[in-house]
């Protein structure tokens, strides 16, 4: 399972997700997965270092700090570097660490030169409204296109939204980013993102002297949560697997199972995605699963009960 959850996790970042957000998430929680972002060899690396954010489930798991609550939006997370006031270079986030050259697109978004001297490091979020199909899909696949004309033309419908600024002080967040609101920038804190896509909220520590203080683990700040919602599924036995071949012509497996009902649903079918999917699942003819409705409409089997039960 650790190596279909890394591929998910590089094709996610390319802007060609293989399982759903809520699939992922669940999946990663039960296999212990930490690991995010894609994996890239021949980029530049970020300035400061892109860090994902530890992911919550319940109000009463986070931490009793001061937190400023903001819209977790759901697109392409990139890097902007403006030296002396003019842009330099912007970047994929990649692994977090080292991410793609996109300067000639986000270009296309952002200022092209700001007021603020020195080196400024700002990290956000490309999105993508939700009226346009597969928002976050378009989103993270625009900045991996090879023509500037075919870019500029979706770049209509794209929005550069900031979440954090790095390289000035300030003596909060919030102060920081209403900062980066009078230079022209889309702030995330001043943000509508009612028509955007989006995957929980960030609770984030305002005052930037906590923040630094609190400093981070391997992979997260300790200072900022992703609080997601994680619905519970349901039980049911898996009766059999069919082929079909879709629009595109891949062929797909799909599990027949016992009928249940799924959030006021009954289901008695639901997606596979393919072999390697059903083989790190452990899935067998007569086992117990797990399904959820994927977006309340899409029912997807996240894993094997009678399996981990048998185990413990």
């Amino acid at each position: 399972m650790q190596e279909f959850l890394e591929k998910a996790s590089d094709l996610y970042y390319c802007g060609h997700p293989i399982i759903s957000d809520e699939e992922f998430d669940r999946l990663a929680r039960i296999y212990g997965y930490n690991e995010v972002g894609h994996k890239i060899t021949d980029g530049i690396p970020h300035l400061f270092r892109m860090y994902s954010l530890q992911k919550v489930f319940d109000k009463k798991d986070l931490p009793d700090y001061d937190f400023v609550v903001t819209p977790k939006l759901d697109g392409a997370a990139v890097s902007i570097t403006y030296v002396e006031g003019t842009l330099a270079v912007a970047l994929t986030r990649g692994d977090g660490n080292i991410g793609r050259d996109i300067t000639s697109k986000l270009s296309e978004l952002v200022p092209q030169t700001i007021s603020i001297k020195g080196t400024v490091f700002i990290t956000g979020e490309v999105v993508c409204p939700s009226y346009v199909s597969n928002a976050r899909n378009v989103a993270a696949g625009s900045l991996n296109l090879k023509s500037l004309d075919e870019f500029r033309e979706r770049a209509k419908d794209l929005v550069f939204v900031a979440y954090d600024v790095q390289g000035v002080e300030y003596g909060t967040w919030t102060s920081a980013l209403n900062v980066l609101a009078q230079e022209g920038f889309q702030v995330v804190t001043h943000f509508d993102a009612s028509d955007y896509p989006q995957d929980g909220q960030v609770y984030r520590v305002d005052n930037l002297q906590t923040f630094k203080k609190l400093g981070y683990t391997a992979h997260h700040p300790r200072g900022s949560y992703a609080l997601k919602t994680q619905k519970e599924g349901v039980h049911t036995e898996l009766l059999d697997v069919e082929w079909q071949v879709g629009k595109s012509g891949v062929v797909s497996p799909v599990a027949i199972l016992a009928p249940v009902e799924v959030e006021g649903a009954i289901v008695g079918r639901a997606t596979l995605h393919n072999i390697e999917y059903i083989r790190s699942l452990n899935l067998e003819i007569g086992c117990t699963v797990e399904v959820i409705r994927s977006g309340d409409i899409i029912p997807r089997v996240v894993r094997r009960i009678d399996l981990e039960k048998n185990s413990s």
